[in-house]
């Protein structure tokens, strides 16, 4: 009996020891999480300003919580989020606040006559136009010619390697790199020879200056400090919004970098969510005179 005392209380003391390793744990990963502890900063290396419009919808937060879990990675990093509304949202200004990253929240409302309606396909009138410009515009604004950083247009229905983000951080003009299920194919890329592109894969009007897609391209921010005056447009022929912006800034064929071992790889893709259909929303309503929580924020 002895011995099988002495058993148990070794077994405890063990269990014990577990028992506290497990609670400090759980305490330093707390602690984090409340914190909110910002990536790293590390000195001299360039800052990632990454251009987010978005806009009111069903999947928008889950949207943008699971692209913040990405950029959390990355350090040297500004997110800037521009809401396609009037006014600021609660819920966007809420979730931004408590993302753990560097953010800039800005707000730009697309003219009613140029926004699409429900049953429009994407691609039939620009989208993100005026929001992109208003994150250029704070980015011209609020640098300087010491300002040492990299520009991405960042959608925020797509999915990213972190991989791409270490490639694009050391653009030196513009940095290029193919993007996946995009254009209806399995990728569009820009097509490299010795180091440098020289063509396109692309299916829909190749013979466009720069027929790629708003997520395959960076540009240093010294192009923006040369041209303040470079942005997007409402007036453009469709697909031609890459084309109009880089042509602004004097970008060149020659110009370009390929990146993603010369565009071999693919470290970007065109994820959209499906739209949620809510019809038993409205069979709880006739069944029970109310849907769902409204106050509880999806």
């Amino acid at each position: 009996m002895e011995k099988l005392v002495l058993i148990y209380q070794k077994q405890i003391m063990t269990q014990e020891i577990e028992l506290k390793k497990l609670k400090v744990t759980r305490s330093k990963i707390y602690y984090r999480t409340e914190q909110k502890v910002l990536p790293k900063y590390i000195k001299d290396l360039p800052y990632i300003y990454a251009i987010t419009p978005t806009y009111t919808r069903l999947e928008q937060k889950a949207e943008l919580t699971r692209l913040s879990q990405t950029l959390l990675h990355i350090p040297n990093f500004h997110w800037i989020v521009i809401e396609d509304a009037t006014t600021k949202t609660e819920l966007v200004t809420k979730f931004l606040k408590n993302s753990g990253l560097n953010y800039t929240h800005l707000n730009a409302l697309t003219p009613k006559h140029y926004k699409l309606e429900e049953k429009d396909p994407n691609w039939l009138k620009p989208r993100g136009v005026l929001q992109r410009n208003a994150g250029l515009e704070w980015i011209v604004t609020n640098q300087n010619s010491k300002s040492n950083g990299v520009i991405y247009f960042m959608d925020d229905d797509n999915t990213y390697s972190l991989k791409l983000f270490d490639e694009i951080r050391f653009t030196e003009k513009v940095s290029v790199w193919p993007v996946g299920l995009s254009g209806g194919l399995r990728f569009e890329s820009p097509i490299v020879t010795n180091n440098e592109v020289t063509n396109w894969f692309v299916f829909w009007k190749p013979e466009r200056p720069f027929p790629m897609d708003m997520a395959g391209f960076a540009i240093n921010l010294k192009f923006f400090l040369q041209y303040p005056e470079a942005r997007f447009s409402l007036r453009v022929q469709r697909g031609y919004q890459e084309s109009t912006l880089l042509s602004q800034l004097h970008v060149k064929l020659n110009d370009l970098e390929p990146k993603a071992n010369d565009c071999k790889e693919i470290l970007v893709w065109h994820t959209r969510t499906e739209k949620t259909k809510l019809k038993n929303e409205d069979k709880l309503k006739l069944k029970y005179g109310h849907g769902s929580d409204l106050s509880i924020e999806v």
